[in-house]
C-alpha cells in the first residue's frame, strides 16, 4: 500500500533518481567505500539492529577497486533502507551531497512512518531541503500524536526565511493533495507558530488563505491569534477577527469571551465590558473568577475603585471568592491613587483569610511607598518579602534602587546593586538605565558613560531613555557637540527620538546659548511627526529671552497657540520675566493681564519677575504695592523677592515689617 501511494510522485521523478538525483561514492570523497552486502532477509537476526540490510566500511585507499567495481550509486531505495534501519553516521555523510528532489521522493516512501521522518530530518544538511520538500515532511510530521515536532520545523523555516507565509501556505495545501491528507492541522499549526513569533498580520493572511479554500480554523487557533492581537493592542484587529469568527460559525469558549473581555477594558469600555457578562451568559457560559478579575483589573488600573467595588460585590454574589490576583488589582488602584494606607489594609486583610501575596503585590507596594518618599515603609515590605520566602526580583531592586537617587543616597544604591549582584541577580535594560539618569542628574558624566559602556558589553541594547540621560549630562557639562555627536550615533543605529529626548536636545541648546541649532531640531520634530508639546515651546520661549529677543519669544507663544498647544504659567511667566528683565514693564504687566483674562492666577515667579523689573526701573512704591498684594494672596515672598527690593528700599529689615503689617 505504501508503494501505491508513493507510485505516481515517484514514477514522475524516475529519470530525474537515476540522473541528478544518483550519486556515486566517489563524489562523496575518496575516504567513503560502499558495499552492498545483502537484503534483510538474508541476515541472521532480522530484529538485531546491528545486523542492518546492509553494512559501510570506510577506507583512505579506493584504489582496491576496479573500474567495473563501481560502488551502487545513492538511490531512493538507499537512502529509505538507510533511515529505515537508523544507519544515522551514512546519512549525515552523504547529507550534503544530497538534493530536495531526492529527499521528497524519500518522503513520499515514508508516509506511513512519521517518526522516521522526523528522525531523517534531524540528521540532514538544511541544503538538502527545500520549500516543498520542508512543507511534505510537515504534513508527514503532522500525523505524529503530537504537533511539537511539525510546528518546530515549520518555525524553523519561517525564522530562517526560507519562505513566506503564503509559500507555505501554498505548499502544505499542495502536499497535502499529494499525500491524499484531509486533516487541515498543517494550516493551524502555520497561524499558531506566526502568534509565537508575534507576526499578527501574517497570521491573519493565514486566516483568510484558510477561508478562501472554505478551511474552519479551530478554536484554540482563533484564541490564539486573538491573544496575540491583545497583546500588541492590534484592538481593531482582534473585532474583525471576532466577526469572522461568528460568520464562520466558529463556536466561543469561555478563553474566547475573557479574551474579548479584556479588549474591552484596554479599550476604556468599561461598562461594555460588564454587560458582555449578560451577553457571555446568553450564549450559555458562565463568567468565571478570570472574566471578574478582568474587569475588576480594567476598573482599578483607570482609578475607578468604586466600580472596582462593584464587580468584586457581583463576583460575591455569583459564589466566586476573590484570589490573590483581584487582592492585587485593587491594591494596585490604591496606591496609584495614593491610598496607600487603604492599600496597607486591604494587604493585611488578604494575609487573614489565607491567601499568599506574590512579588508583584508586594512589589505594588514598595513602589507606592517610594513613590511617597517613605522608604522606610518601602524597605520593611521588601524585608517582609525575604521572611515569607518570597525572593526579590530584579524589578523589587529597580524600584529601591531609583528611590535612593531620587533622594540622592547614592552610596545606599550603590549598595543595594552591590547586594543585588551578590543574590545572582543580573541587571537589567531598566536598572541600567535608572543607574545612567540617576548618575546624569548628579551630573557624573564618567559614571553614566561608564554604565552606557558596561551594558553594551553584557548584550544589552540601549534605549532612548538610556540617550536622553546621556545627552542631558553632556548639556548640563557645556558638552553640546559630543551630544549632537551621540544623537546622531542613535539615529545611525535606528533608534527613533521621542519628545523627551527632543525636549532635552532643545534644553541643552537653549541653555548652551545655541537657540539657532535648537529652532533646527523642532524643524526636525515636524519631520519625523514628532509633536511638540508646552516644554518644547517654553524652552524655545526661555532661550530667545536669555539672549534678550523678548520679541521672538512673543512670536514663539503665538506659534505654540496656532499648533493648538495651550500657553501654561510658565508660558506666561517667561515672558513676564523677560519683559522685565529689560525693564519694559508695561508689555510685562501686558502678558499679567493676558494671563489673568485666561484664568491664570499669578504665581510666585510672576510676582518676584515683576518686582524685580520695577526694582530696575527704580519704582519703588510699585514694587512695595505688589508686595503687599502678594501677601494678601497667601503667597510668601522669598530671598529672591526682598533681595530686588534692597536696593530701592534700602532698609530690609523696615521692608518686612511694613509687608508682615
Amino acid at each position: 500500500m505504501r508503494r501505491a501511494m508513493a507510485g505516481t510522485a515517484i514514477s514522475r521523478t524516475r529519470s530525474l533518481s537515476n540522473k541528478s538525483c544518483c550519486f556515486h561514492a566517489s563524489s562523496i570523497g575518496a575516504s567513503l567505500r560502499l558495499r552492498f552486502l545483502g537484503s534483510a532477509a538474508n541476515t541472521s537476526n532480522p530484529g538485531d539492529a546491528n545486523t542492518s540490510a546492509f553494512r559501510f566500511s570506510f577506507s583512505h585507499n579506493c584504489s582496491s577497486l576496479s573500474a567495473s567495481e563501481s560502488p551502487p550509486p545513492i538511490t531512493v531505495e538507499v537512502i529509505r533502507k538507510s533511515v529505515l534501519s537508523s544507519q544515522w553516521d551514512f546519512i549525515e555523510q552523504v547529507s550534503p551531497n544530497l538534493n530536495p528532489a531526492l529527499i521528497s521522493d524519500v518522503l513520499y516512501y515514508l508516509c506511513s512512518k512519521p517518526q522516521s521522518v522526523s528522525d531523517l530530518i534531524h540528521h540532514l544538511h538544511p541544503n538538502c531541503l527545500d520549500t516543498k520538500s520542508y512543507c511534505l515532511a510537515v504534513v508527514l510530521l503532522a500525523r505524529l500524536p503530537s504537533p511539537n515536532r511539525a510546528s518546530q520545523l515549520l518555525k524553523q523555516v519561517m525564522v530562517t526565511r526560507i519562505a513566506t507565509s503564503r509559500e507555505l501556505f501554498d505548499e502544505l495545501n499542495l502536499s497535502r493533495d499529494h499525500l491524499s491528507v484531509k486533516s487541515s492541522i498543517v494550516f493551524d499549526l502555520l497561524i499558531r507558530v506566526c502568534c509565537e513569533l508575534r507576526r499578527a498580520d501574517e497570521a491573519f493572511k493565514c486566516f483568510y488563505m484558510m477561508k478562501e479554500k472554505g478551511i474552519v480554523p479551530k478554536i484554540e487557533t482563533c484564541n490564539g491569534m486573538l491573544s496575540l492581537f491583545l497583546k500588541l493592542n492590534k484592538t481593531e484587529m482582534t473585532w474583525v477577527l471576532y466577526a469572522e469568527m461568528f460568520r464562520l460559525r466558529i463556536s466561543s469558549t469561555i478563553y474566547t469571551f475573557n479574551i474579548m473581555v479584556n479588549v474591552l477594558c484596554k479599550e476604556g469600555k468599561l461598562k461594555k465590558a460588564r454587560e458582555f457578562i449578560g451577553f457571555m451568559e446568553g450564549m450559555g457560559f458562565k463568567p468565571n473568577a478570570v472574566t471578574y478579575n478582568t474587569i475588576i483589573h480594567g476598573y482599578s488600573s483607570r482609578g475607578n475603585l468604586e466600580g472596582a467595588r462593584r464587580i468584586l460585590d457581583a463576583m460575591r454574589v455569583e459564589g466566586i471568592e476573590p484570589d490573590s490576583y483581584t487582592y492585587g488589582s485593587l491594591i494596585s488602584g490604591m496606591c496609584k491613587e495614593g491610598r496607600l494606607e487603604q492599600a496597607s489594609g486591604l494587604f493585611d486583610k488578604m494575609v487573614e483569610i489565607g491567601l499568599s501575596p506574590n512579588a508583584v503585590t508586594y512589589n505594588t507596594l514598595i513602589d507606592g511607598y517610594c513613590n511617597k518618599g517613605d522608604l522606610e515603609r518601602a524597605f520593611s515590605y521588601r524585608d517582609e518579602m525575604v521572611e515569607k520566602g518570597i525572593m526579590p526580583s530584579v524589578s523589587t531592586y529597580n524600584l529601591l534602587v531609583h528611590a535612593l537617587f531620587m533622594e540622592g543616597r547614592m552610596g545606599e544604591a550603590d549598595d543595594m546593586i552591590k547586594e543585588m549582584r551578590e543574590k545572582g541577580m543580573v541587571p537589567d535594560a531598566v536598572t541600567y538605565n535608572i543607574l545612567i539618569n540617576g548618575y546624569s542628574k548628579c551630573r557624573n558624566a564618567k559614571k553614566a558613560f561608564d554604565l552606557h559602556y558596561e551594558m553594551l558589553s553584557k548584550g544589552i541594547e540601549a534605549s532612548c531613555v538610556t540617550y536622553t540621560s546621556l545627552i542631558h549630562v553632556l548639556s548640563r557639562r557645556h558638552r553640546m557637540n559630543e551630544a549632537d555627536d551621540l544623537f546622531k550615533k542613535m539615529l545611525s543605529q535606528g533608534i527613533s527620538p521621542d519628545l523627551i529626548m527632543f525636549n532635552a536636545m532643545i534644553d541643552g541648546h537653549c541653555a548652551n546659548g545655541n537657540v539657532e541649532r535648537a529652532f533646527m531640531l523642532l524643524q526636525e520634530m515636524d519631520k519625523k511627526n514628532v509633536p511638540p508639546d508646552e516644554v518644547t515651546f517654553n524652552t524655545l520661549m526661555q532661550g530667545h529671552c536669555k539672549e534678550g529677543k523678548v520679541e521672538e519669544a512673543r512670536m514663539v507663544l503665538d506659534e505654540m497657540k496656532r499648533r493648538g498647544i495651550k500657553p501654561d504659567h510658565i508660558s506666561y511667566n517667561t515672558l513676564i520675566s523677560g519683559y522685565s528683565r529689560r525693564g519694559d514693564m508695561k508689555d510685562a504687566f501686558g502678558v499679567r493681564d493676558e494671563m489673568l483674562s485666561i484664568g491664570f492666577n499669578p504665581t510666585h515667579l510672576t510676582y518676584n519677575a515683576l518686582i524685580k523689573g520695577l526694582c530696575k526701573n527704580q519704582e519703588g512704591d510699585h514694587a512695595e504695592e505688589l508686595l503687599k498684594e502678594m501677601r494678601n494672596k497667601g503667597i510668601a515672598p522669598d530671598d529672591s523677592t526682598y533681595f530686588s527690593l534692597i536696593e530701592v528700599m534700602g532698609n530690609v529689615d523696615t521692608l518686612v515689617e511694613d509687608s508682615a503689617s
